[in-house]
């Protein structure tokens, strides 16, 4: 890995924080899930993003003043014993020679050095609230540091959660690259398990189907914890409970994307556990594919990121009129949000090293509009649960659809499309 990558984005910083300040950047650490037995180590995906650097509990400083930007990293120090258990660590030599970072210490002298790297700054800047415990550290830091000299400027604590949220926002080349193949891995496992799927099977062999296919193809990790949904349990958005049995009758909604390299995908696709659409199914699949399509067509430079999310609320409102689940003028019924009680979600959300990633999606008073190198899912819906007053034929109907776009200079890209959409390529795909 070329860790130059990540020196240049702390350098592209300089044109981006104010002069006189520091931004700190917290890494994530150990969680434990029982006794001494450690969940596998996932670094915080900001601290990742400008530092390349995966061992826990490690701290960034990025100074910017008068003598132009420096960054100092504290990492855990070298320990013979504990890398002879836990593998190799760089220390704060390898933190300089291999991530490049101006200085590193040990993570033990970040309480005692931190006062000093922050006294004389004007702000200090950190995405509050996003780390247990890290708030009141920085309080700790900052008023050490005031105390140091009573003659100097007070230091303002400013949240830095849009600023580093909107430079993530933009994702370059190597990041495009990743997101394409943690996308394509995702493609190739929710097409074997459409041509897995039966009657009888389990949610949950379906689910551990996803994990197996992602990790023999590189992504170790799902991005997010599958949802695996027969029937009625598709009606909930966020199903993961993935224990009952799957009937011939019934619909499978699969919300599944893995993780490669850190980066995320995330894809739907709802099918027949008997590899065809009954009637009932196959309209109201249409009606959603038909919003997803387009949907996804309004996604370009220039448009409002609501554009996509009010044409399908449009679309989905028309084909309730059309099958006879709304009533009325599909106008009145979409400005009365009629639509709400079938299709109650956004449709769609950033996607980067999270699956629901940074960036900001107000600009002042306005949404922001899509620019190039922003990826969105768009992901549509309509939800008809067993509760609700429709006719009996409808009941248990639970579609949503989901790709990747990524946003181009001409348009778009669609990171997803090779797992079939269409109903007919569906059922041909699972004869």
């Amino acid at each position: 890995m070329d860790n130059t990558i990540y020196k240049k984005r702390r350098d592209n910083l300089e044109e981006i924080l104010p002069n006189n300040s520091v931004l700190l950047l917290p890494g994530a650490d150990l969680q434990y899930r029982n006794a001494d037995s450690a969940h596998a180590f996932r670094q915080e995906s900001s601290f990742f993003y400008f530092s390349g650097f995966c061992e826990p509990s490690s701290l960034i400083a990025i100074i910017n003043n008068d003598m132009g930007l420096s960054s100092i990293i504290f990492v855990p120090p070298k320990d013979k014993l504990k890398e002879i258990w836990d593998g190799h660590r760089a220390g704060p030599i390898g933190a300089v020679d291999n991530f490049m970072f101006d200085k590193a210490y040990d993570n033990s002298q970040i309480d005692s050095m931190m006062p000093d790297i922050l006294q004389g700054s004007e702000q200090v800047l950190y995405s509050i609230g996003k780390k247990q415990g890290f708030d009141q550290k920085v309080i700790d830091w900052t008023t050490a540091a005031s105390s140091k000299d009573r003659h100097s400027k007070s230091i303002n604590i400013t949240d830095a959660s849009s600023l580093i949220g909107n430079v993530r926002l933009i994702k370059d080349d190597h990041e495009i690259d990743l997101i394409k193949k943690a996308c394509e891995i995702s493609a190739d496992a929710h097409i074997e398990a459409m041509k897995a799927v039966k009657e009888g099977d389990n949610e949950q062999y379906i689910e551990s189907l996803y994990i197996h296919e992602f990790s023999k193809r590189g992504g170790r990790y799902p991005a997010y914890t599958p949802i695996v949904a027969g029937g009625e349990n598709a009606c909930v958005l966020h199903y993961v409970e993935n224990d009952k049995d799957l009937k011939s009758n019934e619909l499978l909604l699969v919300d599944a994307g893995c993780e490669y390299k850190m980066y995320a995908a995330d894809i739907t696709r709802t099918f027949p556990v008997c590899g065809k659409f009954s009637d009932e199914q196959l309209k109201v699949y249409e009606i959603v594919l038909r919003a997803m399509n387009a949907a996804i067509d309004s996604v370009k430079v220039g448009n409002s990121i609501m554009m996509p999310q009010e044409i399908s609320e449009k679309v989905i409102t028309e084909g309730l009129v059309e099958i006879g689940i709304l009533d009325g003028d599909p106008d009145e019924l979409h400005k009365e949000g009629a639509y709400k009680d079938f299709y109650m979600h956004k449709i769609g959300h950033w996607l980067g090293l999270d699956v629901h990633d940074v960036g900001d999606y107000m600009e002042g008073d306005d949404f922001i509009k899509f620019k190039p190198g922003m990826i969105t899912t768009i992901e549509p819906g309509i939800y008809i649960s067993n509760s609700m007053d429709v006719d009996n034929k409808w009941k248990g109907i639970g579609v949503r659809i989901e790709d990747d776009i990524l946003v181009t200079k001409d348009g778009n890209e669609n990171l997803t499309k090779k797992v079939p959409s269409d109903p007919h390529e569906i059922e041909s795909l699972m004869s």
